[in-house]
C-alpha cells in the first residue's frame, strides 16, 4: 500500500512531474506485469512417446503420473457433485452397462493396449483410465439436457484449400473447468505403420483433437442429441482412429463404416479437401460447405435426423425456422456471418472467429468463470497443405498467442 500512497502525496504536494511520470511508469510496469503473469499461468505440457500402443501408454502414464493422480481425483469429485453418488459406484456401473471394448478391439486394438499402458505407468486401475477416455459417452449414459448446455460449447471451422492458401481445420475444444491446468500435447513419434502425431489432449486421455504427419487432421464436437450405440466405439478412439490413417481414401472409409458410440460432428481435414460428418449409432451424413466455401459447426444435429425422442419436437422447429435461440445455435449464426462476411480465408480470419466474443452471453470463446461449467480448454488450428502444423493455445485463445508445432520434414 505505499506505492499509490507515495503517488498520491506527490500529486497533492506538486513535486516535479519527472518523479510523478517515473512512479506512473513503475506502478503501470507492476500492473502489466501480475496481469502478464494471470494470463500465461497455464503451461502446455508436451510428452513425447514413441514404440507400440502399450509402451506409449506406460511412456504417457510415467511423464504425466503426478499430474494423473491429481487428475482422478478431481474428476471424481466432480463425478460426485453432479450425479451424487460415489465416483467408483458410478464407474463401475457405466462400464457394466455399456461393452465398448469389442468396437475398440476390432476399430483401434492399439489404443487400448495404450489405455493399458497409461494405467501402469501412472499406477492407476485400469477400469478408471478406461472410464477417463469415454466423458462424452459418459454424458450419453447419463442423458441429461443438461449437459448440453453447459458443457458442449464446441466450435469448429474447416477451409479446403482455395486461391493458393492451404486447407485448414480448427476448433475451439470446451470442456469442464475442473480440467484447466492439465493440457497437454501429445507427440506420437512414428513407428510401424503408426504415423508421427500432435494431439491436444489432457493428462491420461488418449485423444481430444490433433493432426498426423500426412496432412490428416481432425476436430470434433459433441452432438448429445443424436442417437448413441452402448457398444459402438468412443469418440476418443475414433480421433486416434483416424489419425492412424494415411490418405483421404481411408480417412472417409473409416468414419464412414465405423460403428459410432456417440452423437459427434467430425470436421476432418485431409491435404487438400476438409469434410464433415455428423455420426450417430446408425448413420454418418456430411453437411457439404455453404456459399463461402468453408463448413462450421457447433453443437446440434444440421442433417442427421437420426435424433432422440426428448429432441424430437425441438427439432421440427429448427427445420422450421422457428426456434433459433440456444447456444449452439447463436454461435452457429456467428460462424455463419464470419464466413460469409470475408473473402480472407486465411489462420488470421480463423483466430479471428476462434477469439471471437459477439455475443456476450453465447460466445465462440469461453472464459474460465468459477460461475460456470464450462469453459474453451484450448484451441487448434491444423495446416494441413505445404508445411504440416499445429497451432494451439491452452485455455481461450484470447487469453495468450497460439503456440506452433510442426513436422520437421515438412
Amino acid at each position: 500500500m505505499r506505492q499509490p500512497t507515495m503517488v498520491i502525496n506527490f500529486l497533492i504536494k506538486g513535486q516535479n512531474m519527472k518523479h510523478i511520470t517515473f512512479l506512473a511508469f513503475f506502478f503501470l510496469l507492476f500492473v502489466t506485469g501480475f496481469c502478464q503473469t494471470n494470463l500465461t499461468k497455464r503451461q502446455l505440457k508436451t510428452i513425447t512417446v514413441s514404440g507400440n500402443g502399450y509402451e506409449r501408454g506406460f511412456q504417457h502414464g510415467q511423464q504425466m503420473k503426478k499430474e494423473i493422480s491429481e487428475l482422478m481425483i478431481i474428476w471424481k469429485k466432480d463425478l460426485e457433485q453432479n450425479l451424487h453418488i460415489p465416483a467408483d459406484t458410478f464407474i463401475h456401473n457405466f462400464l457394466s452397462a455399456t461393452d465398448f471394448i469389442p468396437s475398440i478391439k476390432k476399430y483401434t486394438p492399439d489404443i487400448l493396449d495404450e489405455v493399458r499402458g497409461i494405467a501402469k505407468g501412472a499406477d492407476q486401475p485400469f477400469n478408471d483410465m478406461l472410464a477417463f477416455q469415454l466423458v462424452d459417452e459418459y454424458w450419453v449414459y447419463q442423458d441429461k439436457l443438461s449437459n448440453d448446455t453447459i458443457h458442449h460449447h464446441c466450435s469448429d471451422i474447416g477451409v479446403p484449400a482455395m486461391n493458393g492458401r492451404p486447407a485448414y481445420v480448427s476448433q475451439n475444444m470446451d470442456l469442464g473447468v475442473w480440467m484447466d491446468g492439465y493440457q497437454i500435447i501429445l507427440h506420437i513419434q512414428k513407428h510401424g505403420n503408426t504415423p508421427e502425431q500432435y494431439i491436444l489432449s489432457c493428462a491420461g486421455l488418449v485423444a481430444l483433437t490433433g493432426i498426423n504427419e500426412n496432412g490428416i487432421g481432425v476436430c470434433v464436437n459433441t452432438l448429445m442429441q443424436l442417437q448413441a450405440s452402448n457398444d459402438g466405439l468412443p469418440v476418443a478412439f475414433v480421433i486416434r482412429g483416424l489419425l492412424e490413417k494415411k490418405n483421404k481414401k481411408e480417412v472417409l472409409q473409416f468414419i464412414q463404416t465405423t460403428k459410432h458410440a456417440s452423437g459427434q460432428n467430425y470436421t476432418i481435414g485431409t491435404v487438400d479437401s476438409v469434410y464433415d460428418f455428423e455420426a450417430s449409432a446408425h448413420k454418418v451424413v456430411r453437411l457439404y460447405p455453404d456459399a463461402s466455401g468453408i463448413v462450421y459447426h457447433t453443437n446440434h444435429p444440421v442433417v442427421n435426423n437420426d435424433i432422440k425422442p426428448w429432441y424430437q419436437d425441438y427439432y421440427q422447429k429448427y427445420l422450421a425456422g422457428t426456434t433459433q435461440n440456444r447456444n449452439s445455435e447463436i454461435r452457429f449464426a456467428t460462424l455463419k456471418k464470419r464466413a460469409n462476411e470475408t473473402t480472407d480465408k486465411s489462420d488470421m480470419f480463423i483466430k479471428a472467429t476462434l477469439r471471437s466474443k459477439d455475443d456476450s452471453n453465447n460466445p465462440v470463446c469461453r472464459t474460465h468463470l468459477s460461475s460456470k461449467k464450462g469453459f474453451t480448454f484450448g484451441s487448434v488450428i491444423l495446416t494441413l497443405s505445404n508445411k504440416r502444423i499445429m497451432q494451439v493455445t491452452a485455455g481461450p485463445p484470447d487469453e495468450s498467442e497460439y503456440q506452433t508445432f510442426s513436422f520437421d520434414k515438412h
